[in-house]
């Protein structure tokens, strides 16, 4: 359950736009690609519609790992019970900050995905049903 302390609430209040990232539809998926459960950002998603905030929805577009269409269609329907999402970003993977990783010594999760490109995100964009 979503628990949101009054300070956030104040502060939500006076925002004009909520820019939220929704790393992946599927919690399971989520998990994988993260580490983390998406319930708290799905929940958040519906604190700020049903609160009148606008949303500004926003998912990187990783070939392999969030291009599904089946997870496009059930982020669709979940955005469609929003009422106040405004706009919807597909954002293309890039590995621009894979040296990042490897200045820190860390490994890089995605090492062996390739960058999405402009018919990646043409293919997405038909199946959310955005221009």
């Amino acid at each position: 359950m979503l628990a949101l302390s009054d300070d956030i609430k104040l502060v939500l209040s006076l925002t004009d736009l909520v820019l939220l990232d929704i790393k992946h539809i599927n919690d399971e998926k989520c998990k994988n690609l993260v580490g983390k459960s998406n319930k708290l950002e799905l929940e958040f998603a519906k604190y700020l519609s049903d609160n009148n905030i606008p949303i500004w929805i926003r998912q990187v577009l990783i070939p392999g790992y969030t291009d599904d269409e089946q997870d496009l269609l059930k982020l669709k329907k979940f955005i469609s019970t929003l009422k106040t999402v405004e706009k919807i970003e597909l954002l293309p993977y890039h590995d621009m900050g894979k040296y990042k990783w490897k200045n820190l010594g860390s490994q890089y999760e995605l090492e062996n995905v390739r960058n999405a490109t402009d018919e990646d995100i043409i293919k997405a964009k038909k199946v959310l049903g955005i221009t």
